[in-house]
């Protein structure tokens, strides 16, 4: 495992851009350092700012964020979600907190996001069925938007709201806007190793004002408007504190410099690797520009590669962390038994590819080591 190891190369560390000192010295000079406060209040601003997004409230997580975008959406027990299989677990575990069913989609070849045919299939299938889908939820897998337009159409057609999972693609694009624009709800995730941290924190984001406000009330223990404290449903204790807000300012202002760092590790990666047998990278759809949040590589041992494991176990041996590609949802454990439509295409990815380090950090020097060792794994 690599948890307590102490790496000499992490995965995707914290890359701190220097502005983050001067807004928390603020924070600490007006003694806002309780959950809330001007911090906040400004680091929602420029996130509606940089995103495009008309209205935005800052949480706990990305996980808090899809939770109260699922609750606001009415989405209870007898329910199902539909959601991407290739994602990070805390994409779907909402769902199980409101009592829903998850329904699982695999990925499609020209980005490894939703396959929106795949989609198509599912919800008719559902409707024929007569279940009660109550949302979809596609990933931006690694830093690339998936497809929204088509999803998006195919959700409207069935009268069924999309919550974007964009907790690893800010500061991508899709045709020309920022990711998770054009959804109900977006969510984003700043956790220690997103491509803009707040050490833990997330995003809820929309064009619907009001929808954001349901959120902000439900984040803050759904608090009436009374001099005590009046409750008459239950919220939750999800808001981000001021400190973590000041974070984030600082992060925002670094981001461009980051997408165009991250873009270069994955063009040395792609170089330095991509003449070898049985090497292939992650793709990037037409529609868009990935941000890279990680470098993914594939190695395919029926063309000349080694297997992905024994370059992981070769990267780690000279403490250097790297990780297997998200493990499908439909394989997990915890959801046996939940349909998935396909599925061979994420098993696939999933055997066979390897996330590399991509900390913006990250020197010439220590990428020329890593592609050194891979190759020497040949």
């Amino acid at each position: 495992m690599a948890n307590n190891r102490h790496y000499e190369i992490y995965l995707s560390p914290p890359h701190l851009s220097g502005e983050e000192e001067r807004f928390v010295r603020e924070a600490f000079e007006s003694n806002f350092i309780a959950p809330l406060g001007p911090q906040v209040d400004a680091f929602e601003k420029e996130f509606r700012d940089i995103t495009g997004m008309s209205s935005a409230v800052a949480v706990s997580s990305g996980t808090a964020a899809m939770h109260l975008a699922l609750r606001i959406l009415g989405v209870g027990p007898g329910d199902e979600v539909i959601a991407s299989t290739l994602t990070f677990i805390g994409s779907v575990t909402p769902i199980w907190f409101q009592g829903a069913t998850p329904v699982f989609i695999d990925s499609d070849t020209r980005s490894w996001n939703m396959d929106p045919n795949l989609l198509a299939e599912e919800l008719s299938a559902c409707r024929a069925a007569g279940r009660n889908v109550k949302a979809v939820v596609p990933t931006d897998l690694y830093g690339q938007c998936a497809d929204m337009d088509a999803i998006g159409a195919i959700c409207e057609e069935f009268g069924i709201p999309m919550i974007s999972d964009s907790a690893e693609s800010l500061g991508a694009t899709y045709k020309e806007r920022a990711a998770g624009v054009g959804s109900k709800a977006a969510v984003y995730s700043f956790n220690g190793n997103k491509i803009v941290t707040t050490s833990g924190g997330g995003m809820l984001a929309s064009a619907d004002g009001e929808f954001i406000e349901r959120a902000r009330h439900l984040a803050t223990q759904a608090r009436e408007d009374a001099c005590h404290y009046e409750h008459v449903e239950i919220g939750y204790n999800y808001r981000l504190s001021n400190v973590l807000g000041a974070i984030g300012r600082g992060q925002l202002r670094a981001l461009p410099e980051r997408v165009k760092r991250k873009r270069e590790i994955f063009a040395f990666y792609k170089d330095a690797l991509g003449d070898l047998d049985g090497v292939e990278f992650m793709p990037e759809a037409s529609y868009g520009r990935a941000n890279r949040w990680l470098s993914v590589v594939l190695f395919d041992v029926r063309k000349g590669a080694p297997a992905r494991e024994k370059v992981r176990l070769a990267l780690e041996s000279a403490r250097i962390e790297s990780r297997p590609l998200w493990k499908p949802m439909h394989l997990q454990p915890v959801f046996e038994g939940c349909r998935v439509r396909g599925g061979s295409l994420s098993e696939d990815l999933f055997q066979r590819g390897l996330c590399l380090p991509s900390g913006t950090a990250l020197t010439d020097e220590q990428l020329s080591r890593i592609v050194e060792i891979i190759r020497g794994c040949f």
